[in-house]
Parts: structure tokens; sequence; C-alpha cells
């Protein structure tokens, strides 16, 4: 008898054990009904009976094992529904990658009694192709788990941030009325200092609501129109100028110099560039913003000098959630206080404009972030 054969004939014993040890899940399955713990049990097998009868080349073998074999169909496996269900149900990644251990080693177990006088060639080959199977069918599982994990961490971040929008306007708005009524000096200071505080959550909050987007799909909205790019780069200079009256800002920028973009998005972009050189930069070093035309595009530069950014770093810098090391900071004992979502907001503020940004990175040149949008001329 075939394994493939031998899973069918025996289809409800191996379903029972499964979910025997899916019943030890707590505290998920504490709350689920026997059908819901079997849930996919015998579609997942009955698919890999019909693949260990399938015939297969060496390299799908090997494909395979790795969990890097095609579907069996166009529509979503059994194996990838089993994933989404199991994260609704409850189940953290480490149980479910434990409900195929148990599935594999009750199979084996049950397979190996049922030959134990005759072990030959084909019935390792089969024992193979099982795990290969197996392996494939773990693979779709906890890929489709784990983008159920992002999307709902993605949609409550996103709730979190939109909510919190409104007790943040109540302070920020009461913190205005304080320093209103304030009859003294110790008084319009504090209420002062309310006000920077939120509006340094506001922007937190704006970044994160920025994320969320993106992950979800909806990416940033960009709206174009022909500006002058003096004017967005004065604007982002001094936005930051404002906050961190101490550093030595430089502006380039050609008068002249029009663009096809959406103001308000690159002036942030470029706002999140300047505070990044100033977290990272030298203090006793200027940090400049400049801007030139290459052909039909500009390039926009945000350069500061200072500890070089390491190899490593520079290869995730732009991911979301990712904060350079603090051996790059001019001031590394003073905790970042962002979310490590600026660089990676700016550079989907580019690639909403269908430009790219660019970062170069070493001691005598300084850190440079470059930016590649499209140019427009006066007469357009």
């Amino acid at each position: 008898m075939t394994l493939s054969r031998f899973i069918t004939e025996n289809m409800e014993a191996i379903v029972k054990e499964w979910q025997t040890f899916a019943t030890t899940m707590e505290p998920a399955a504490s709350t689920m009904s026997a059908m819901a713990l079997r849930d996919h049990a015998k579609p997942i097998l009955l698919a890999i009976a019909k693949d260990i009868d399938s015939s297969q080349t060496a390299s799908a073998r090997a494909d395979k094992s790795k969990g890097l074999a095609p579907a069996l169909s166009t529509r979503e496996t059994a194996a990838a529904t089993h994933g989404a269900l199991r994260h609704l149900s409850g189940f953290d990644l480490n149980q479910l990658g434990a409900e195929y251990r148990a599935l594999r080693a009750s199979v084996i177990r049950l397979w190996t009694n049922h030959h134990a006088r005759e072990m030959h060639s084909a019935i390792f080959e089969d024992m193979i192709r099982f795990n290969e199977a197996v392996d494939q069918a773990v693979a779709e599982s906890t890929s489709r788990y784990a983008a159920e994990l992002a999307l709902s961490r993605d949609t409550f971040m996103a709730i979190l941030a939109h909510d919190l929008r409104s007790p943040l306007s109540a302070i920020t708005m009461l913190s205005h009325l304080m320093e209103k009524g304030a009859t003294t000096e110790t008084a319009r200071k504090q209420s002062g200092q309310i006000q920077r505080s939120a509006k340094e959550m506001s922007g937190m909050i704006s970044e994160l609501l920025e994320y969320t987007r993106t992950q979800l799909g909806k990416g940033i909205p960009i709206k174009p129109k022909v500006c002058s790019l003096l004017v967005i780069c004065r604007d982002a200079v001094e936005e930051v100028r404002s906050a961190q009256p101490g550093r030595q800002l430089v502006l380039d920028v050609p008068e002249d110099l029009m663009g096809l973009v959406d103001h308000a998005r690159l002036r942030q972009a470029l706002s999140n560039l300047l505070n990044n050189a100033v977290q990272h930069g030298d203090p006793a070093s200027p940090i400049t913003l400049t801007v030139r035309t290459e052909g039909q595009a500009m390039a926009i530069d945000v350069k500061n000098m200072g500890e070089p950014i390491s190899p490593d770093s520079l290869q995730v810098i732009f991911d979301p959630l990712v904060q350079l090391s603090a051996k790059s900071a001019a001031k590394p004992d003073i905790p970042s206080t962002n979310l490590g979502l600026g660089l990676f907001i700016a550079r989907e503020i580019a690639l909403g404009h269908h430009g790219a940004l660019d970062v170069t990175s070493d001691r005598e040149n300084g850190t440079v972030f470059t930016m590649r949008l499209p140019v427009v001329s006066a007469a357009e």
C-alpha cells in the first residue's frame, strides 16, 4: 500500500489525532469547537496525498522541501486558508507550526507501524515525498498567517493613530487657553511646553498614519502641480530652523526652478531629511540643502557631516520602523524620540512623484540624501 492510499484510507484516525493535539493549544483552543479544531485537516491531507502521487523533477522536489513549490491550483490552498483561520482563532505562530510537527509525527508513526516488517526503498521514497509535501503546506500556512498578522497589526496602528488625534487636539486647545489666561511667567512657560510636546506627538501620529496607509496598500496621496522649488525648500528649512535655532542650515536653490510636485508632501519629505541630518550630523558643521538640474530631472541633496552611516545600516535605512545606530548620532547619549519612519516616508513621497531617494555616506564627503524628481520648464 502506498502512503498516499494509506492517508486516504486512514483519514479519520489521522484527523482525530490532529484534533486531539489541537485541543492542547491553549488558550485559543479552549473556546473552539471540534469542527474548528479539525479545520482544513482533511483537505490538507488530501492535497498531500495527491502531491505524493504526482510526478516531479529533482529540482521540483528540492523547491518543495524548502517550501518554494507553486500551489497545485490557482485557488488559495487549504493550508493557506488554515493559516488565516488559525490567526483569526488566536493561535500563535509557534502553535501553528506545532500542529504540523504533530501531524508529521502521527502519519509517520502510523505508517511505519503498518509496515513494521517490511521497510524497502518505495516506503522510504513515500516518506520523503510526504515530508516534502508537509514542508510546502507549512510554508503556505505560515506565509498566510504572517500576512494576516501584519494586516491586523497595521489596521490596529491606523485606528490607534487616528483615535489619538481627538484627545491630542483637546490638549493643544486647552494649552492655548491656559497660555492666554496665564497670570504668571511660569504658567506661560508651562503652557508653551505642553504645546511643544503636543506638536511632537502630532508629528509622530502623522508619521504613523502615513506608514499604515502605505502598508494597507493605499499609498501616500500625491497631488502634483507646478511649484517653485525655492519656495518649497525655503519653507522646509524655516520649519526646521525654528525648532533648531542653533543649527546652521544653508540653502542653495535656483530662483527660477519649477517642478511638477505636491508642495506640502515635498516640504514634508525635505523636513524629514533635514531633521534626520540635525539628529545625526555634526552640530559644528552646516547642513546644506542644494537643488540642481540633471537633464530632464532635478536632484535635491540634503548633506550633513559627521559620523558616516555603516554599510549595514545603509541596506535598511529606508525600511519602516528602522532607526540608525546610536553610534551614528552626534549625541549618542540622547535617545531618539521618533519612530524611525521619517526616511521611509520621504522615500514613499519620492516614489509617489515617480522619482527616487538614495543615500551615500563616507567620512570625507559626509552623508548625502539625494531625491531625484521630474523638472518642468518655465514655458510648461
